[in-house]
């Protein structure tokens, strides 16, 4: 019977640690980001290729909008053909995004304009204060300020004194 009693205690007090550990829900940069504010982009060099409207900046990139800073070494750019604007940008090999004292670092980086959606994936370091956290992708919403860390997340969050 007591077996019994401490399985059920252990799952009672695992089961919130396992959902935790698969997916949750964090801030992301302090204010919401203007996505319709303008893209500016600096590289080293630039490709254009007009066959299917992108652009390929190479070499210490670095995208800046408001307050949000993305750097990477290679980035493609994907144009609406409608309006001609960026539609969204595809950033690779190691990249960092940072907001108002927020960052995160991974291999790869897709962000939509529009929308304001930065996904991030492979390898996820989000670094917020002294607390870090890492997983597999993490989805960051700009419009609303909200990211979401899936796959393997692991925590160290320290307190006020450490």
């Amino acid at each position: 019977m007591k077996l019994l009693k401490l399985s059920a205690l252990v799952l009672a007090f695992s089961a919130p640690v396992m959902a935790f550990a698969q997916g949750f829900q964090i801030s992301f940069g302090s204010l919401q980001q203007d996505t319709d504010e303008p893209v500016e982009i600096t590289a080293d060099a630039l490709s254009l290729n007009q066959t299917d409207g992108t652009a390929e900046f190479k070499g210490n990139v670095v995208i800046i909008q408001g307050t949000m800073r993305m750097s990477a070494p290679v980035v493609t750019v994907f144009y609406d053909e409608e309006t001609g604007g960026i539609a969204r940008l595809e950033a690779d090999k190691r990249v960092l995004l940072v907001k108002d004292g927020d960052a995160a670092e991974a291999d790869k980086a897709d962000y939509e304009i529009e929308k304001g959606i930065v996904v991030m994936t492979g390898d996820v370091l989000l670094t917020q204060g002294s607390n870090t956290m890492n997983s597999n992708k993490l989805t960051a919403n700009l419009s609303d300020g909200t990211a979401e860390l899936e796959g393997r997340v692991k925590t160290i969050l320290k307190s006020g004194g450490n």
